[in-house]
């Protein structure tokens, strides 16, 4: 959906939006569902509401896909992006983080769907949080079966560091 910024009114505008986002760092599986709020302060634009929608994920320590459903609050701040070239550095602070720059006179919700999507994906995707994932020595999946291995092998690479610490005492 196309928003025409010199439309929206000085009081704002709710709008209710499900969007088919496609994009190459997750796999969508469901429209992705928001309910925003738009307020034009000039020349910002302040964005406020939740969205929902559910992704394909792999876990990082068994390798499996699974779902997760993502609910998150958006809280953006547009700019006009020929505000940037007015200041030769600038020096963001903590309350600008949620802001993005747009030009001329349209704002692509798909865009705003997708960003805040992407940026409330977890850094590290866990299908579980007592996900074992692999053994370390044979490969075997933790989660099914334990193997024969054991990990009674010690990790040489900090053997300097107990010897550090063992001579301080």
């Amino acid at each position: 959906m196309k928003i025409i910024i010199p439309e929206i009114p000085d009081e704002g505008i709710e709008l209710e939006l499900t969007g088919d986002i496609q994009s190459d760092a997750v796999r969508v599986l469901a429209p992705v569902k928001a309910s925003l709020r738009i307020d034009k302060v000039e020349p910002e634009l302040i964005v406020r509401g939740v969205l929902s929608g559910k992704v394909e994920l792999e876990c990082a320590r068994c390798l499996t896909n699974f779902e997760l459903k993502i609910a998150s609050q958006v809280n953006v701040v547009y700019h006009p992006a020929d505000e940037i070239g007015k200041h030769e550095q600038h020096e963001l602070k903590s309350d600008e983080l949620d802001t993005v720059f747009y030009t001329g006179d349209i704002l692509e919700t798909d865009d705003l769907l997708k960003d805040q999507l992407i940026l409330n994906l977890p850094m590290k995707p866990l299908c579980s949080s007592e996900c074992k994932g692999f053994c370390p020595v044979c490969g075997a999946d933790m989660n099914i079966s334990a193997c024969g291995c054991g990990t009674s092998e010690p990790d040489t690479r900090f053997e300097i560091l107990k010897k550090l610490k063992t001579e301080k005492e």
